[in-house]
């Protein structure tokens, strides 16, 4: 860092670079939409504190699943074509602080568990920190889930992760006050952790619908799953 008047001049490391080209390309190849949804999580959290999970896994699997039902969600774009990828490989990104933003990957995290999730991610975050990652720890990504939520977000908008389609951001998950439509009685208010969840998508390669479904597909499951069976 050097001073300059009345700024600092912060040169980019070779990470940050690398960043910054990556998304302004994204930018320019991707026409991005965005398309979020409300999620209680009231019946992961029934389970994941005894865990000593987060919020995370229980959202990746559900992506995870979820990918298998909407394959056009897990593809890139090639020319005038679609390559609907056949691995389920979830990008988990790792936040390097002032360093920068890697994207290792949990192959195959349709066939894993909650709990295997969640090991896979711990240790590709803890590698990635260490700067122990291997090249096939970032190859083959086909989905990436970015998660601000820990900051208390109420809203993201991430970038897509070339060449994949899409990229979903968990915000943060806050106890608020719903409404709840019980069949044959009166609405009833309650308190439930609530948090958004977002999906930017390239919209060359599918639309809003199919985005829309696929995102509520996701709410479904973290909101309907029985997560003790699923640890």
């Amino acid at each position: 860092m050097s001073a300059r008047a009345d700024h600092d001049v912060v040169p980019f490391n070779s990470i940050r670079r690398r960043t910054a080209a990556h998304m302004v390309r994204s930018k320019a190849v991707s026409p991005h939409t965005l398309c979020s949804i409300e999620v209680d999580y009231v019946e992961v959290d029934r389970v994941r504190k005894a865990a000593k999970l987060t919020y995370l896994p229980f959202v990746a699997k559900a992506v995870a699943t979820a990918l298998r039902e909407f394959p056009h969600v897990n593809a890139s774009v090639a020319d005038d074509a679609l390559l609907v990828r056949r691995r389920v490989n979830l990008g988990i990104a790792v936040n390097l602080d002032a360093g920068g933003l890697v994207v290792p990957v949990v192959h195959d995290a349709d066939t894993l568990s909650v709990t295997g999730i969640a090991e896979r991610i711990s240790d590709i975050a803890a590698r990635a920190r260490g700067k122990k990652l291997t090249p096939d720890d970032v190859e083959d990504g086909t989905f990436t889930i970015t998660n601000p939520g820990p900051f208390g977000t109420l809203l993201s908008a991430p970038i897509i992760n070339q060449p994949q389609v899409a990229i979903l951001a968990t915000d943060g998950v806050k106890k608020r006050p719903v409404v709840l439509d019980v069949p044959g009685t009166e609405d009833v208010i309650t308190v439930r952790p609530v948090g958004n969840l977002a999906l930017s998508f390239d919209h060359r390669a599918f639309d809003g619908a199919y985005a829309a479904g696929f995102i509520n597909r996701v709410k479904h499951i973290v909101e309907t799953t029985d997560w003790t069976a699923q640890l």
